[in-house]
């Protein structure tokens, strides 16, 4: 993962309206929900919430996907297990050099 794409998806988490989208759809699971329970569950106004999702499709955080006239949002894990990877990487690594 390079810096800026790390720094990208921590900015978007960083907005307290992102982290709740994307903390709801991690407790829905992989299959995520509809964009309707997002709107029901965190009382979002529908014009707001699809900015936010927007910028969390943009840095991949989450997929949309339609099926029929609904359209669903799903966690990218992988891409938060890649972020969290990253931004442990070095752990202590400035600890056993100086030793």
């Amino acid at each position: 993962m390079e810096l800026e794409n790390a720094a990208n998806r921590c900015a978007e988490l960083g907005n307290t309206t992102r982290l709740s989208i994307f903390r709801l759809l991690v407790k829905a699971g992989n299959e995520g929900l509809p964009v309707g329970k997002i709107q029901e569950n965190l009382g979002i106004p529908g014009s707001t919430l699809t900015h936010h999702i927007k910028r969390l499709v943009q840095v991949g955080l989450i997929k949309q996907r339609r099926e029929s006239r609904i359209l669903h949002c799903e966690p990218q894990l992988d891409a938060v297990r890649e972020l969290t990877d990253y931004l442990i990487s070095e752990c202590c690594t400035l600890q056993s050099k100086t030793k």
